[in-house]
């Protein structure tokens, strides 16, 4: 018979009562409003997301890499086993308490990849750091960008425009430096993200990692030389959800 589930510890958020469960050693959930953000024993597609990701900076100098969304660390951890002992990998989170979590309980989870000497954790908003790095050239510009947010781009999430829609996708690409990546997990696919994508100057690839059942997404865009389209609009910045805890 399966043990219960008990609660480490929750904090009331916007989106409701966010919680980190456990059960046994390593058996955890962070649950928000009783809906099951992630699984301690079902981090595939984030490992995969931040492989792809990575893995082709390995032998690169000094390679930078923003990850958005902490969550377990599962895709920090990935992240950093794939890169070099000199890469910079910033991780913005929105809620302190999940860093707290990852330095605590979680920390056997990743082997503390959140105290990694080559990881900075900021608490803010992801979309903030990228657009810092769109204006500030691509001397000061990302090798690759990670988003593992809360649910992803997918056709109806009117409130992922400002990380998704066609302006945000402009900035990122302006916050990459050449021939960066811009990878991006997703509860669903979107046919649309991907049309944005390419629009917005990336050569688009897409996996749905596992096996069987209902599969998340990997969206892995590649910076072309090829500039973007005529579209240069600003992201629409509505109201914020705390989606960085994945």
């Amino acid at each position: 018979m399966a043990k219960p589930w008990q609660v480490v510890d929750s904090i009331e958020t916007e989106e409701g009562l966010l919680e980190l469960r456990r059960r046994g050693e390593e058996d955890f959930l962070i649950t928000i409003d009783n809906r099951v953000l992630m699984n301690s024993s079902a981090n595939m597609s984030e490992v995969v997301l931040a492989e792809l990701a990575c893995e082709p900076l390995k032998d690169k100098k000094n390679p930078r890499v923003l990850v958005g969304g902490l969550g377990m660390g599962f895709t920090l951890k990935a992240a950093l086993d794939n890169l070099p002992p000199d890469a910079e990998v910033t991780v913005a989170e929105l809620t302190p308490v999940v860093v707290e979590w990852c330095r605590g309980p979680l920390a056997a989870l990743t082997g503390g990849a959140v105290d990694d000497p080559r990881v900075t954790v900021v608490i803010d908003d992801v979309a903030s750091l990228i657009g810092e790095a769109a204006r500030s050239g691509q001397d000061h510009g990302f090798d690759a960008i990670i988003l593992d947010l809360y649910e992803g781009p997918y056709e109806g999430n009117q409130e992922g425009e400002y990380l998704y829609g066609d302006g945000a996708l402009s900035l990122s690409r302006a916050a990459l430096k050449p021939g960066g990546v811009f990878a991006v997990w997703s509860e669903f696919p979107d046919r649309a993200f991907e049309k944005r994508l390419q629009a917005a100057g990336f050569a688009v690839t897409r996996q749905s990692p596992g096996r069987g059942g209902r599969r998340h997404v990997v969206y892995i865009a590649k910076k072309t030389s090829v500039e973007a389209g005529s579209r240069k609009t600003s992201p629409r910045r509505g109201k914020e959800r705390k989606r960085h805890i994945r």
